[in-house]
């Protein structure tokens, strides 16, 4: 997970409790899986028994960071951003430690730093420790040159300089770490506390950025980022992600996000060397846990069990919850019914064409009872005047169609 550092780490790593932060921007309503590298970075720093800062850019996310980026970003209202760190913040809350022990989190809003320092005194005081060719030889400003870039992506780089100046007084915190892209931020951090602190020592770590094996960015997939809050990309959706990673990916990931020991990892692909499956579902399993708890994992085996599972039958099916109906109503296409349409019951073939076009016409749907390859709620249907009656609701809500082996859907009765 180390990609660059700045002389002097391991020395200050080795002589005792060490404090390093990393910024998070509250650029998105929850945190994502490309955020999830540095949160591991944090994680492992706190079980080596150094203590972490988590930096929420309440200032810095006003801004915009350049780094990574082609084009302007589109800037967020106030009330946005404050409303992404409150929830980023409880996401924080559930995996790091804040609460024990003496390297227990601490949570930092750097909005703080900034919210009673006027433009003369930023200038003054950060502004003039920084000159204009050192800012254009960062990575960062020297890519957006031909394209532009604003003032406002440009002075980035001095506010997260400050940052690390008041995080390096008012907590002695020694070490900043972030992606390879923030080497640039990072080290004008550096460099302004060693002009503006006499005898400071102040060091820098990067990751490498974290790719699949297709060379696309980690922590997307078909349909976007992938979240770790549940209402943006459902446990199931998450677990699915692990899963369906590449077989090439998984040593890679296995190292950057489980919690497992070397040896164990190591062991792990040993016996499993042929089978890379085995692999995913231990690192889908641990981390779906980690993320939404061991509940929410449970109900992911269930819905995985009724979508794809051999075992799944018309009596599993029954004894789902109305909860893991619902995690299943997200993940396969729905269909809404007025429920009171079921009033003296409707006929199968009117119910699949005419109140949810399954089947694009009523022949079709027919061709498929004939085939038997129409099942309601687990149960084969062989015979096209079959009525469905509101006593059939899974629930009290649902039915679920499957037409062959691979289309299901789901009929939610509102």
């Amino acid at each position: 997970m180390l990609q660059d550092h700045t002389p002097g780490l391991e020395e200050y790593l080795s002589s005792g409790m060490a404090t390093a932060y990393i910024g998070f921007d509250p650029t998105a309503a929850s945190l994502g899986l490309g955020n999830y590298v540095q949160i591991m970075l944090l994680s492992l720093f706190q079980q080596a028994g150094h203590q972490p800062i988590v930096v929420m850019g309440g200032a810095t996310g006003r801004i915009g960071d350049p780094s990574g980026k082609d084009k302007e970003r589109e800037l967020k209202t106030e009330d946005e951003l404050d409303r992404n760190i409150a929830t980023q913040k409880e996401q924080f809350m559930k995996m790091l430690n804040f609460t024990d022990g003496p390297n227990k989190a601490i949570m930092v809003n750097n909005y703080d730093f900034y919210k009673d320092m006027n433009v003369l005194e930023f200038l003054r005081k950060v502004g003039k420790n920084s000159t204009i060719n050192y800012m254009l030889a960062k990575e960062s400003v020297k890519r957006r040159l031909e394209t532009g870039i604003s003032y406002t992506e440009f002075t980035y780089q001095l506010l997260q300089a400050y940052d690390y100046h008041c995080l390096y007084k008012d907590y002695n915190c020694r070490l900043q770490m972030g992606g390879s892209d923030q080497w640039g931020n990072i080290t004008a951090g550096t460099d302004y506390i060693h002009k503006t602190i006499k005898d400071a020592k102040a060091y820098a770590v990067t990751t490498p950025l974290l790719t699949k094996s297709d060379g696309k960015k980690f922590g997307k997939s078909e349909e976007g980022n992938i979240w770790l809050d549940a209402n943006m990309t459902s446990p199931y959706k998450f677990y699915q992600f692990w899963l369906n990673s590449d077989d090439a990916d998984i040593s890679k990931l296995l190292r950057y996000f489980s919690f497992k020991t070397k040896e164990e990892i190591e062991n792990l692909e040993s016996k499993n060397s042929q089978d890379p499956r085995i692999l995913k579902q231990s690192l889908a399993e641990e981390i779906t846990i980690r993320i939404h708890g061991n509940d929410s994992f449970q109900r992911v085996l269930r819905v995985s069990e009724l979508l794809f599972g051999r075992e799944s039958n018309a009596e599993f099916l029954q004894s789902m919850t109305t909860e893991e109906l619902n995690d299943v109503s997200r993940e396969i296409p729905k269909f809404e019914l007025n429920r009171e349409s079921l009033n003296g019951g409707i006929n199968i073939v009117n119910l699949l064409t005419e109140s949810c076009p399954v089947f694009s016409s009523k022949s079709e749907a027919r061709r498929a009872i004939q085939n038997n390859a129409l099942n309601l709620n687990k149960e084969k249907i062989t015979d096209p005047e079959t009525m469905v009656q509101k006593h059939q609701l899974l629930k009290d809500k649902f039915l679920m169609i499957e037409n062959g082996k691979k289309n299901k859907f789901i009929i939610d009765c509102i």
